[in-house]
């Protein structure tokens, strides 16, 4: 049987949607806005610990980056779940932003974002596809290698 929903999709891929990320600060992981749910900056946290620190391209490499980041977007995709009910409810990705702590020398920013780029085409198909930015940083909270937020749009507005 085929995978029909963001959920069945990425368990065929062999992914859990892990539960929404603690915040590490005064904030909260999303906020709903009628047809939007926007996330806050999240880490590639698993089991509540980063898996990695430093910086992509000095102890820390593209491949690793981009698992990273991956690992981010999951936890961007609880963040939308816990306050839209669950992934069925996205209509589409409208926006990623990835930052990447990297070296000074460091300049492939875009192929480690890819990781959670790719990991949204696998959740949502075309609804994946997303205007995106990979920005180059000093440094990230916690010297966490990769940071992705999310925009998405509902199908149907809520929390309004």
């Amino acid at each position: 049987m085929t995978p029909t929903t963001p959920e069945e999709r990425l368990a065929a891929a062999g992914l859990t949607l892990p539960p929404a990320p603690a915040p590490v600060a005064v904030y909260v992981p999303a906020v709903l806005n009628g047809h939007h749910v926007y996330t806050s900056g999240q880490l590639p946290m698993v089991d509540g610990a980063l898996p990695l620190t430093g910086k992509v391209g000095a102890g820390v490499t593209p491949e690793q980056g981009k698992d990273l980041a991956r690992q981010c977007a999951l936890n961007a995709l609880a963040a939308v779940a816990s306050v839209a009910g669950d992934l069925s409810a996205v209509k589409r990705v409208v926006k990623v932003v990835g930052f990447v702590a990297s070296d000074p020398s460091f300049t492939g920013q875009p192929d480690v974002v890819n990781g959670a780029s790719e990991l949204l085409g696998t959740a949502f198909g075309d609804a994946g596809i997303h205007a995106r930015s990979a920005v180059g940083v000093t440094s990230l909270p916690l010297d966490a290698p990769v940071e992705v937020e999310l925009v998405v749009e509902l199908h149907t507005p809520m929390g309004v």
